[in-house]
Parts: C-alpha cells; structure tokens; sequence
C-alpha cells in the first residue's frame, strides 16, 4: 500500500499506457474502429515518456501527462476570472462596470442602469461631484480648448477627450485606421505615439499628435540621430496639428524599449523610417538634449521647423526636483511649451516588466496637481496647457481630472475597448484575440475599421454628452469651469473633504516671491534644489531629522 501511496503521481501514466495496450489487443482482436483510442492513447504515452526526460519543468517530470491540465489551466487563467469571478468593481486593471460604460456608449446602446450605485459610498477613497440646485441645460457638447502659447504661429483647438498615444506596430493597422477614421468623423485628435505616422493614419486623415520619442521615428538619420530636414517634412503634414515629445510614459517610466527584427515588416520599416533586418531600439533617454536648457532649445528649434505649430511634451513624474528644473529653463530661456502631457503610471498600453508597471513613476491625480501648482508657483501657468492621461474612461473621470488642472484629457485603453478590446491582457505577445493589438494578419481581418471606426465616434459623442450632463447638473456651462471645490473626497470611512483641500491650487508666482510661505516649505525647497542647467541634484535633501532642525532654526532667528 505503502508503495501505491508514494507512486502515486504516476497512476495518469501507468493508466494510459494500459489503455494504449488494451485497445492496440481490441482493434486486431476485435474491430478495427479500436485503433482510434489505441492512437490517441499511444500519442499520450509518447507526451508521458518525454515528460519523464524533459529537464525544464520539475512537475511534468513527477507527474507526466497529468501536470498538462496545468498549464492548459493556467492558459485562459485571465478569462475565467473575468467571464466567471471577477465582480463588477474589480479593477484588474479595468473594471467590469468601466468597460460595460464604454462598450455601451460605443455601441450607442442604453447605458443606464437601475436600483441605484454599486459603489461602496462610504468607502475611503470615493469621491463625488456636488450639484447645483439650479442646473444647466447645455446643447452644444464640442467642448474644445485652443493650445498654442505666445510663440505659437499654428494654434490648435483640441477635444477635450482625445486619443492617446498607441504607435502603429504596438497596435495593428486595422485598428490604427479604425482610431484615425473615429477621430476625423468625431472631430477630436490622434496621437501617433512613437511609432512616427503610419499609411493608416494618412488613409484615416483624422487630426494627428505627432510625438518624438527617443528613437526620432519618422524624423532620423541612418545612425538614428535626429534630422531636421526629415522632421520638417513629416512636420509639414496637414494631418499633423501638434508635436510631442516623449520624456517618459506611464506604462514604463525611465525604461526605453526594443522591438526585434523579427517582428518588423515593411509597413513597420517605412513608417519608422528604419531598415529592415536589424532590431529597431528606443533609447531610454533621447540624444538631442541632456539638460533642462537643452530640452527648452529642442522644442523652440520644434516649432521653428514645423512653421509654427503647437509642440509640448509628454512625461511621467518621477522626481519632482527635474520638473521643476524644466521651470528654471523655461523662466532662463525665455521658452516655453505649448502644451505638457502628464501621464500617470497607470497607464499601460506599452508591455512593461513588472517592477515598471507596479512600482514606478507617480499616479496621474497627484502628478498632475503637481505639475499645475508648480506652473502656477513659477507664474507660467497661463502660458502652458495641460493634457493628462491615466485610466480616464467616464466623463466624471474627465470632470475630475479638469477639476485638478487639466485643459483636456487622452485615454488609450478606453479608446481600445471602444474598438472591441477584451482586457484579454496579451498585448505584447502577438496574439491578440481581437485583432488590435498584434500584427498577424489573419487576426488583424477579425477588425473591420468601417464598423469600429463608427464605434470610436460613438464612444466620444457619448461621453462629451455625458460630460455635460454633469457639466449642468453642477450649475456650470463648461467643463473646464470644473474646480476641485466642486467635488468631495471622503478620506476615511467616516469622514470627507472638500476638493480644495486635497487638492489645493496654490498661490501665483509663490515660488519667485522673496518670502517663504511656511506651509510650502517642501516645494521652496526642492525649488532651490532645481537648477536649469543640469537635472543632477545640487545636494543631498535633508532627510526628516534634518529639516525639522533646519526649520526650528529659522524660527529661532527670527
């Protein structure tokens, strides 16, 4: 018994072959339809024997065959637990209620729902909109922003809800054209991401963002330096009405990317503007600029070579000291972006390893307070608009990120569910089950850009009148009217706050006056830290003892 009980783990095994032998002995004995199972079974006993040799998996070696049920398992892990398990808030990374809302509204089918919210109001963290008890009757819902500062020549008006930066070559044609053709019916922009401008997104023809990362795709030399010339050139296209510099993204901040010669085709090679055969690397940091001043430089000589139009860039926070050198350049220079992009590391359309997408870079809410505040303390504010990007999908998530200092707001996820995306989360391994994501071309034909191109018009019809439904119900006639007062955050189960005091705006120009506000210790602080010159810190910041005895010593002389 003793031996049956330790042995165990090949009774799957043993049993196979038995049934192998007992139908080889029935199909020459019996009837010939008994070589069916005697095949099945015999091919059983062969993925058994290699089970038994094989030296990269210790479970199938101590349990051949039956470890298999594994990983077959393991394999659509993520749909039974979405299909299945998952509730309706589950935010892994969308919930089921997010997702729900943007099919809806791109389908053009109800999307109300009765018996009141599932939301768990009492909860830290919930947050709600206070209305007005005269509100709004708003009818024309083409809310636009116009982004162009002082030396603009080329001013845009944007959407207040636009497409986000996804490159061709992360998505697939199909759903580029399907994104572009939305765009240009709904009258909102596209961003290229870095993947330069693709034939789809000409063939689209909707409005195009054209954002130059690191690799200066679509803008490059041979040896992938930038070339004015051929930026100039792509530049000079009707389609595009903005350019964007990548700094960092929200998926993997601080982390450049490769993508192998394997996966490039020539549609691939010819927008990016690279050869074919070799392994296309985007650099962690760009080559063009290593200091504040020099970024400053880069986006002037931008819009000099584009005749004019608006030319920002796009990062995630990381350490605050850097953006606040940016400032110092900006104030030095006498240049200033059109537009800056904060994106939060929730986003996530670009792979990232996992210590990228879990543990760097700053959420979009508290990177975008900060860089509105730290605009406002330098006194440029007004100057610069503000675009943000993180998990926006409902026009209350818009509302709030306006209400935080927002002139617009960019989704890319959202804008994939419009397009049919399952949140089947393989993305990066060429299998995307709905053709979005992945450059095989028979997947890819499982996405009709005419159909899905009606949804993404849909989904931003929707949600723009969607927004000002909430719009009028807080007494205002325009989104961007949206102040943090305008929303309560309850921070512990029992109690709430008004918006202005999680999210405060702080005072104009304070971090230029003379006199140190001592509330803002923190940010005079760093301020003295940042330089234009260079994004290496000047000194080490004190550490909490430190500062406490810094700050009692001030008190002390005065």
């Amino acid at each position: 018994m003793k031996f049956f009980i330790l042995n165990q783990r090949y009774f799957v095994m043993t049993g196979v072959v038995v049934l192998a032998l007992a139908s080889v002995i029935l199909a020459t004995a019996v009837d010939v339809w008994f070589w069916v199972p005697a095949v099945i079974f015999g091919l059983l006993v062969l993925v058994g024997i290699h089970d038994l040799y094989q030296n990269k998996h210790s479970i199938l070696r101590n349990y051949p065959i039956s470890a298999h049920i594994r990983f077959i398992l393991e394999s659509f892990r993520p749909e039974i637990r979405q299909y299945l398990l998952e509730s309706d808030q589950d935010e892994i990374p969308f919930s089921r209620q997010a997702r729900g809302l943007v099919y809806q509204r791109a389908k053009g089918v109800e999307d109300k729902r009765p018996f009141g919210t599932i939301e768990e109001v009492y909860k830290s963290g919930y947050s709600w909109i206070t209305h007005s008890v005269a509100p709004k009757h708003i009818t024309d819902t083409d809310f636009r922003v116009r982004v162009g500062g002082p030396h603009c020549k080329q001013p845009y008006d944007c959407s207040l809800y636009n497409i986000s930066a996804m490159s061709f070559g992360a998505l697939s044609g199909n759903a580029i054209l399907a994104l572009n053709k939305g765009a240009k019916k709904g009258g909102f922009a596209h961003d290229t991401g870095e993947g330069s401008i693709s034939r789809y997104h000409r063939e689209g023809g909707g409005d195009l963002i054209y954002q130059v990362a690191s690799g200066y795709f679509g803008a490059r030399n041979e040896d992938g330096s930038f070339s004015e010339e051929k930026f100039a050139i792509t530049a000079a296209d009707p389609q595009v009405k903005m350019i964007e510099v990548k700094l960092s993204q929200g998926a993997k901040p601080g982390h450049g990317g490769m993508l192998p010669s394997a996966k490039i085709t020539a549609e691939i090679a010819e927008a990016r503007g690279i050869p074919m055969g070799q392994d296309c690397v985007s650099p962690a940091a760009h080559s063009v600029f290593s200091t504040p001043i020099g970024l400053m430089e880069f986006i002037g000589r931008l819009r000099d070579l584009s005749g004019g139009k608006p030319v920002g860039f796009k990062l995630c926070i990381g350490h605050r000291r850097e953006f606040m050198s940016i400032i110092k350049a900006m104030l030095k220079t006498g240049i200033t972006p059109d537009f800056i992009v904060v994106d939060g590391k929730e986003g996530g359309t670009g792979a990232a390893p996992v210590e990228f997408a879990n543990r760097v870079g700053m959420p979009m809410q508290e990177g975008l307070t900060f860089v509105h505040n730290a605009l406002r303390g330098a006194g440029v504010r007004d100057q610069i608009k503000i675009g943000a990007a993180g998990k926006i999908v409902s026009a209350f998530d818009i509302a709030r990120t306006l209400a935080l200092g927002a002139d617009w707001c960019n989704a890319a996820r959202g804008f994939m569910f419009a397009l049919g995306c399952i949140q089947a989360q393989s993305c990066h391994t060429n299998c995307c089950p709905v053709g979005i994501a992945t450059q095989d071309k028979i997947r890819q034909r499982a996405l009709d850009p005419g159909d899905k191109s009606e949804r993404v018009a849909r989904f931003h019809k929707n949600t723009m009148h969607a927004l000002a439904e909430i719009t009028g119900a807080a007494g205002l006639t325009d989104p961007r009217n949206f102040m943090p007062y305008h929303f309560m955050v309850r921070q512990k189960d029992n109690e709430f706050v008004d918006g202005n005091e999680a999210y405060p705006y702080l005072p104009e120009g304070f971090l230029l006056q003379d006199t140190e506000l001592p509330e803002l210790h923190e940010w005079h602080s760093r301020w003295e830290r940042a330089s234009a010159e260079t994004f290496d810190p000047k000194e080490i910041p004190f550490g909490p003892y430190k500062r406490a005895q810094a700050i009692a010593g001030e008190k002390a002389a005065q």
